[in-house]
């Protein structure tokens, strides 16, 4: 006996008849804390390939395959977003340097394993970086670049005095050198984000060679030799 067809079918060709739905591939759904956190991976490489002006919201949401109500639900927009990438990236840097002066030794130990804590952040936080060296003061409750460095030459100081008492020094004038050291560090982590060349280790060595061994053999009244 033929099965019973029902109205809506009855008179319409196989062909054209209303396909069987499939289930579309929609958005994975996530928790809330996992929606953040991919978020913020998302955000990362773009801020650090655009710039927080040049990244918008449409471009994240896009990425991450949600709507943009989804990322001003989670962050309150770009600036919120921006501010808690920079936060993370000053606090693993600045944990990174305090550990490796943390790890006891010589002055001079400690200050190769500043310049490795550094280096090694560009290695392996590359985007991270770029976003701290370029806009880090926006929208960040960390600050700028230069003021993260400031902290870092605070924990160097302990070091310079040290040092400074010594060798005769005025032990008042080291944290002028600690900002001076840090910075010298922090502007050759610069230049090496994109040379990459020499290796890591050795780069490392001539920064503390130059800052070493000048630290050995500065006067103890330094001035300059145009003044009158």
């Amino acid at each position: 006996m033929p099965m019973a067809t029902s109205s809506r079918d009855r008179g319409v060709a196989p062909a054209q008849r209303e396909p069987t739905r499939a289930r579309r591939p929609g958005r994975v759904r996530m928790r809330g804390t996992e929606r953040r956190e991919q978020l913020i991976e998302i955000a990362r490489p773009l801020f650090a390939e655009k710039g927080f002006e040049g990244t918008s919201v449409e471009e994240i949401a896009a990425a991450a395959q949600v709507s943009k109500p989804v990322v001003y639900e989670h962050f309150g927009g770009k600036e919120g977003l921006y501010a808690v990438v920079v936060d993370r990236e000053v606090s693993y840097l600045l944990t990174s340097i305090e550990d490796a002066l943390a790890t006891g030794g010589r002055s001079r130990e400690l200050v190769e394993q500043a310049a490795l804590a550094l280096l090694d952040y560009v290695e392996t936080h590359t985007d991270g970086f770029r976003i701290l060296v370029r806009d880090s003061s926006v929208a960040s409750s960390s600050g700028s670049f230069a003021s993260l460095l400031s902290d870092i030459a605070s924990q160097v100081e302990g070091l310079l005095v040290t040092e400074f008492k010594r060798h005769g020094l005025e032990a008042k004038t080291a944290p002028m050198y600690a900002q001076m050291l840090v910075g010298m560090i922090a502007l050759t982590g610069q230049w090496w984000l994109n040379a990459r060349k020499p290796k890591k280790s050795e780069v490392a060595a001539h920064l503390v060679n130059l800052a070493w061994n000048g630290l050995a053999h500065l006067d103890t009244k330094p001035r300059l030799v145009t003044d009158p």
